[in-house]
Formats: structure tokens, sequence, C-alpha cells
């Protein structure tokens, strides 16, 4: 399976705030990864949600809990939609999830007012099986809508209208089927120029039919030069021009307007299931917490500067390096004590 970043490509190198080209994203999205397995590393846990069953053992035995208790420990659960305790089902109704602020939930329990029981059955090893999503957060934001339809299930790519909502390396969900997405190909919006556009950094106004299939945020590619769009204005888009090193360059009325609205994403991942999906269903991208977000593109920015220099950047730089470093750690720190997963002793 594709692994999920914790960052986007497209978010760290507008970190940089330098001339990228497209030579330089695969040490990007190393760095990226690199980061994102830092980070579990550092808080011990997993955060993006996956649909699977997991089986426990009875917790009166192992744990020497109540028999109405089951820790999960590192198996944090966001949802639950069947549970299964020596053999027998238990309505999902008679749970209770805890803490009462989660997800995510650390333990399940019976309710007392119920007459279910969790139960050892033939053995006690590997007893109460639980299906569910599992993770640290399901947070979800809109991310617009498929453009075409994907007609079936081993579709690689698909289409959608405003590619600046997804980056690579991020989860998205169409219906109940999670993807990750690996890569973007530009294609035509449908749409030219219609005005000529001058090869000039402050010529930053790019005219098309209609500006309303534009998002902030979005690249463009006219030629061979792409643009970022800072902001929409009816049917002009204010650009900043040879974007992610590409070489400034004319452009006469008619030329065709591209963008990377063609996403290459693995199917069917983290335990859903591929499955066709119609044009204009809504897409929605899986949000880790920000402090989350903010470490993961710290440390790739402080391994991409690192690899940049040789990893002599303390040696030469000094005290100013050793700043950076200090706010990085800071960062962690702050990561670690909102989202990490502490040690926890049981009571005997």
């Amino acid at each position: 399976m594709a692994r999920i970043a914790f960052a986007t490509r497209e978010r760290v190198k507008r970190a940089l705030d330098s001339a990228q080209t497209a030579r330089t994203d695969a040490q990007v999205d190393a760095a990226i990864l690199a980061a994102t397995d830092s980070i579990h590393g550092l808080c011990h846990r997993t955060f993006y949600p996956e649909l699977k069953t997991v089986a426990f053992d009875w917790p009166h035995r192992v744990q020497r809990a109540r028999s109405w208790r089951l820790r999960l420990d590192a198996n944090e659960i966001i949802s639950v939609s069947s549970f299964i305790s020596g053999g027998v089902a238990i309505p999902v109704e008679d749970l209770l999830l805890y803490p009462n602020s989660g997800p995510p939930f650390t333990r399940v329990e019976i309710s007392l007012a119920s007459s279910s029981a969790l139960s050892a059955g033939n053995t006690y090893q590997q007893s109460a099986v639980i299906t569910g999503l599992f993770g640290y957060s399901n947070d979800e934001a809109a991310a617009g809508v498929l453009g075409a339809e994907v007609a079936t299930e081993s579709a690689t790519s698909i289409t959608v209208t405003d590619s600046a909502a997804i980056g690579i390396g991020q989860l998205i969900r169409i219906d109940a089927e999670r993807m990750v997405v690996v890569g973007k190909r530009a294609v035509t919006t449908g749409q030219t120029l219609q005005a000529d556009l001058v090869a000039q950094d402050n010529a930053t106004t790019v005219t098309v039919v209609d500006g309303a299939t534009f998002a902030i945020g979005e690249v463009i590619l006219v030629g061979a030069e792409r643009m970022l769009i800072l902001d929409v204005a009816g049917n002009s888009l204010v650009v900043k021009r040879r974007w992610d090193g590409t070489v400034l360059a004319a452009h006469t009325t008619g030329a065709v307007v591209y963008a990377p609205r063609t996403l290459i994403v693995e199917r069917g991942v983290l335990g859903s299931i591929a499955a066709a999906h119609s044009a204009a269903a809504a897409i929605v991208r899986w949000e880790p917490p920000p402090l989350i977000e903010s470490l993961a593109v710290a440390e790739a920015l402080v391994t991409l500067g690192c690899e940049q220099a040789g990893y002599a950047t303390a040696t030469r730089a000094g005290e100013s390096s050793r700043s950076i470093t200090l706010t990085v750690d800071d960062l962690r720190e702050r990561v670690y004590t909102a989202h990490g997963r502490k040690a926890r002793s049981r009571a005997v």
C-alpha cells in the first residue's frame, strides 16, 4: 500500500519558497515520509483511520480488569461496527466507549444495564473480536467533486474539479472507498487565455472564460510555464508567475489552460473496497491534527535543508542553525504533549 503522509508535497514545496522542479519531487517526498515515520515514533500511535478486525484476549484473564471492561491499548478505535465475545455477538448499542472525550477511544465496556457480557468461550485467547474504524481521528474536509465518473474498480486515475484541495500523499474518500493520492497529471481545463500575457513577473492577471471553475491555490499550466493562482476576481486569475521552477514566457490569446486535475491514486486502501463512483460524487480528504501537519512540514524542511547543505549546516551557520533546531524541538514537545500516547500502568 502507498504510504499516507502527514503533509503533502505541495505544502512542503510552498514552504520552501524557492524555485523547485519536478527533479526535487522524490527528495521532497522522501523527506515527508521520514517526517511521518518520526512522528509515529514520537507519538506511538496510528493517526489515520483504518477499517479492520482485531482480536483481543479475554480481559479478566489477561488484563486483570473487570469482566465487562476491555482495554484496547495501542489499538485505539474511532467507531465499532461489530463486537463478538466468546463466539457471541454483542449488540453495538450495549457498548460504551471511553474516554467520553474520544475518539480516539481506548477501552470498550459492556453496559451494566444490558444483559450482554464478555465471555472467554472455549478459550480466553483472542475471544473478543472487534470490527470497526481504528485510529486516532477521522476528521475530514470537503475537497471538491469528481469531474467524471470512475467506471471501474481497477481505474487508477480519477478526474477532479479542484486540484488545489488535494495534495500528493493525501488520504481521500469517495463514498465508502478510501484512496491514497500518489501523483497528478495536467489535463485541459477546457478554457483558453482571453488576452495576451507578456513575459514579465508583474504581469499577474490571467483572463479566462469562466473564473468560477478555478480555485485559489490551484496551479495552472500555460505553454511550459506553471502559475500559482493567488486570487480569483470574476474571470481574472491573479497568479504568481514561473511557479515550481518553470521559465517565464509570453503567451498569446487562445492558449490552452491546463491544470493537474487528474489524480493518480491507489484504490481501496485501509480496509475499504474499490467501487465505481458517479460523476460529481463528493470527495473528502482526511485531516491530520494541525500540530501533526505543522511538525511534518517542519521536519521535512529541516531534512531538506540539511541535505542541501551536506549535513554541515550546524557547523557553518552556528547560532542561527541551533535556533532552528530548538524551534523544531519545541514543536515536537508540543506535539507529544497534545497527541503522544503516554505509558499507562494497570491496577493489579
